[in-house]
């Protein structure tokens, strides 16, 4: 008898690139050079996140046929690009913004925990071979976390510049969020 348990090879070589990508995304965004700058913190951690998003994204759609999944994945990668130039140029401004010890503790703080949350919730989620919901479900916890962190920087004084990106992460990442679970949702009744 066959095990129909097994992963496919597919889902081997989509997990492994995954984690590698998830790995890499924690790497890079604990290693960041923080400064005195809430604003410089914050970019220079969202930077690794938005390209591992990329990645991940980029991931998928070498393994999905599912329609609804392909366009989702391809305006991510996309949003995180171009997130990804804006941040890098605005980081000169942002560096320039020195915040008191204090808010710097508290921001710091929260984005730890936040950061904590978001790896852990990534690295569990299942893995089986319907990819297009493995995705999904891996990428929840990375846009949740995008928002949170994006909104726990604007609770503090941060580069005028900074302000609108800050509010669009959020409101993308947000928006991301509810189709998401709007598609897993769907799938979760097709499938039963």
């Amino acid at each position: 008898m066959k095990n129909t348990c097994l992963l496919s090879q597919d889902a081997k070589t989509y997990l492994c690139c995954f984690y590698q990508t998830l790995d890499g995304m924690i790497q890079g965004m604990t290693a960041a050079g923080l400064t005195q700058s809430i604003s410089h913190n914050f970019a220079v951690q969202m930077i690794p996140h938005h390209r591992a998003a990329v990645k991940m994204s980029s991931n998928v759609l070498r393994f999905t046929d599912n329609k609804p999944v392909r366009r989702l994945a391809q305006r991510m990668a996309e949003d995180c690009a171009q997130g990804i130039k804006q941040l890098e140029a605005i980081l000169p401004a942002c560096a320039q913004l020195s915040n008191a010890r204090m808010d710097l503790r508290l921001y710091q703080r929260r984005m730890d925990l936040i950061c904590r949350d978001m790896y852990t919730k990534m690295g569990v989620s299942p893995e089986n071979n319907r990819l297009a919901a493995v995705f999904l479900r891996q990428m929840l916890p990375h846009c949740q976390g995008a928002a949170r962190m994006a909104d726990t920087a604007l609770k503090y004084d941060v580069a005028t510049e900074l302000v609108p990106l800050l509010r669009a992460i959020a409101a993308r990442q947000r928006r991301d969020t509810a189709q998401m679970r709007a598609l897993l949702g769907r799938m979760d009744c097709q499938r039963g």
